[in-house]
């Protein structure tokens, strides 16, 4: 298996009401997030790789909603537990964020080799139950980069 490309994209897919869809890893029950995933090559472009990743991880087709790329990036350090996926040496993955909006909380189809359930929340309870710094942080400008007023 080629390792992974420390460049990824972070999706926070959300209604016009700001309720925001976590999805809970099978590779570690407890831990929630937004859809995340690395380009598949190089040259692979962003917007791309937010349409496929969250395909592959909800069924949700981007095509039909609106994504946003929030043009700012986390650059963070991988987490040990998922370290061997990366070329050795490699510490540090730089993740682009994005916003999906959706008109509602539509029904999920999870990968279930990737996750184990979905959950539609207030960005607030969102951010608080993300056990990633930078998702949390995230879902926290959500208002700010949907426009909304809240």
């Amino acid at each position: 298996m080629p390792h992974k490309i420390p460049r990824s994209v972070l999706v926070v897919i959300h209604t016009p009401d700001l309720d925001v869809l976590l999805i809970e890893r099978a590779d570690h029950p407890g831990y929630w997030q937004s859809v995340t995933g690395s380009l598949e090559r190089e040259d692979e472009p962003l917007e791309q790789t937010a349409a496929r990743e969250v395909m592959e991880e909800t069924g949700i087709d981007v095509a039909q909603h609106r994504l946003t790329d929030w043009h700012y990036q986390n650059v963070y350090d991988i987490y040990p537990q998922w370290q061997w996926r990366y070329a050795p040496g490699v510490t540090r993955n730089t993740e682009h964020v994005f916003g999906l909006e959706v008109p509602g909380r539509l029904p999920v189809r999870l990968a279930p080799r990737e996750h184990l359930d979905h959950v539609w929340l207030p960005w607030e309870e969102a951010a608080d139950r993300c056990f990633s710094a930078s998702n949390a942080t995230a879902i926290r400008k959500l208002p700010e980069k949907s426009g909304s007023r809240r």
